[in-house]
């Protein structure tokens, strides 16, 4: 039963909003963290909605621009 929560939970998470998963964060330069970005870092996107947030560092967008 718990398994089937969990199935649960994850099929939610993925189908919800704007996730795009840990791969398409990962692939963009950012790292995903569960409840909030750490300092030196803010919210680019969402790995999976609305846990865990994609964060990149803002030394990369400085450095872009």
């Amino acid at each position: 039963m718990g398994i089937l929560w969990f199935i649960l939970i994850f099929i939610s998470l993925t189908g919800h909003g704007y996730a795009h998963g840990p791969d398409s964060c990962n692939h963009e330069g950012g790292l995903c963290r569960v409840g909030n970005c750490v300092s030196g870092e803010y919210l680019a996107k969402y790995c999976f909605e609305p846990i865990i947030l994609c964060c990149k560092t803002l030394s990369s967008t400085t450095a872009k621009s």
